[in-house]
């Protein structure tokens, strides 16, 4: 199934994944609720989902290795609303790279949303990083709304690296993260949020630690200017031995809110479980420096923000 992207549709998949055009292997491209283009490679099937609900089953044989897929999603209709369920089967020994995401072009009066929950399904010593970046663009009255939820089962010996972006134009989003982890599994999340204007952002994570030596550790950089409000949420849940480490770093800037609320719950003595939270303005002695060198201070702010979401 393939249909020729528009030059637009190649400018927020670039944004968004990387690509310019459909690439090689296995992926998904999604415009306005329809599949834009489709294909599968020798390891993984992409399927519609057959349970009524509007989505994909990606199924990942075991032992493949060093493949990618992409799932990208565009919208561009204003007033465009979808709720998306994708589930990732991950078989035994594989190692693969999964790059999601979505651009909303709103240049309309009607809010556009994207909802995505997706559920991945590690096998036994599977090895998945998964990149998620999510972008809002146009001149509308219209809002561009993204809640994605993501649920990650990550089995024995098993390792997931989730690292997940947005640093524009999204007026609202409740990102939600749930995982429970079994023995010798690893979880490591890597997200950068920027928010501004009248902008809401929202992350909460809750994660189960329940197998002998199993792993967690999620990493916020956050930038809150204008008016904007983020929260923060970590609820951690030792309930064997394990190790469980959730750190918020937060630059606040003008009249903006941010605040971070941890909830960490050693259930098993042996539970090691840490929560680390930072807020507050960028440093004057930062500013000078940056001044100094000939920046303004718009300038040497901007590049400040930019090595802190690097």
């Amino acid at each position: 199934m393939k249909k020729e992207l528009t030059a637009h549709d190649c400018s927020l998949l670039k944004d968004i994944a990387g690509i310019t055009q459909t690439p090689d292997g296995a992926f998904n491209i999604r415009l306005n609720g329809s599949p834009l283009s489709r294909a599968c490679s020798e390891n993984i099937t992409i399927t519609p989902k057959k349970d009524g609900k509007d989505g994909i089953d990606i199924y990942i044989k075991s032992n493949t290795k060093n493949e990618k897929v992409f799932i990208p999603v565009i919208i561009n209709n204003s007033g465009h609303n979808e709720l998306v369920y994708n589930d990732f089967h991950i078989g035994a020994n594989a190692n693969v790279t999964i790059v999601a995401g979505c651009g909303i072009d709103n240049c309309g009066s009607h809010d556009s949303q994207h909802d995505g929950i997706h559920s991945f399904f590690l096998g036994e010593n599977a090895r998945v990083k998964y990149i998620e970046k999510h972008i809002g663009i146009g001149d509308g009255l219209g809002n561009r709304i993204m809640n994605p939820t993501t649920i990650v089962h990550v089995g024995k010996n098993a390792y997931m690296e989730m690292e997940t972006t947005q640093i524009r134009g999204i007026n609202s989003t409740k990102r939600i993260t749930e995982a429970e982890i079994v023995t010798n599994g690893v979880f490591i999340v890597k997200e950068k949020l920027m928010t501004h204007g009248q902008q809401y952002a929202e992350s909460a994570f809750t994660v189960q630690l329940n197998g002998e030596n199993s792993h967690c550790h999620i990493i916020s950089r956050a930038v809150a200017k204008d008016k904007s409000q983020q929260l923060f949420i970590a609820k951690l849940y030792g309930n064997n031995t394990c190790h469980g480490h959730s750190e918020c770093d937060a630059i606040i800037m003008d009249d903006a809110h941010i605040a971070a609320i941890p909830e960490i719950k050693a259930n098993n003595s042996e539970a090691n479980l840490i929560h680390e939270a930072a807020i507050g303005k960028i440093a004057g002695e930062q500013l000078i420096k940056l001044m100094s060198l000939g920046l303004t201070e718009k300038e040497a702010e901007q590049h400040i923000i930019n090595g802190f979401l690097k």
